[in-house]
């Protein structure tokens, strides 16, 4: 069965950094596209950043463009998001979710088209 599991979060000051993990078992990661989401306390679910395995493109939200940095290592089954100068306005919880197919819900930013989830884990910015 496909599972994704996040690590990594925890406190952290403003522009400070984190690295964020996500572990996949299930499936092969090589052929699949995996992406970051986060949602804050009382926003929607935005994407973050997303990348295509197969040819290793990837995009990112305006926001987090030039601080966060998705990568890959397929040995490990293992998505990472490394996060540098960290803003309040990046805390949340980050998910990391899987499209399976060869659509692009998660370069489109669209949420409800990837097929499974983790459980999250959580990011806070604070001094």
């Amino acid at each position: 069965q496909v599972q994704l599991v996040e690590s990594g979060g925890g406190l952290v000051q403003p522009g400070g950094s984190l690295r964020l993990s996500c572990a996949a078992s299930g499936f092969l990661l090589d052929y699949k596209t995996i992406g970051w989401f986060r949602q804050a306390p009382g926003k929607e679910r935005e994407r973050v950043s997303c990348m295509r395995s197969s040819d290793g493109s990837s995009s990112y939200t305006d926001s987090v463009q030039g601080r966060f940095t998705i990568s890959r290592d397929n040995a490990k089954s293992t998505v990472y998001l490394q996060m540098n100068s960290l803003k309040p306005e990046d805390s949340g919880v980050y998910y990391c979710a899987t499209e399976m197919g060869y659509g692009s819900s998660c370069f489109l930013g669209y949420s409800s088209g990837m097929d499974y989830w983790g459980k999250g884990t959580l990011v806070t910015v604070s001094s």
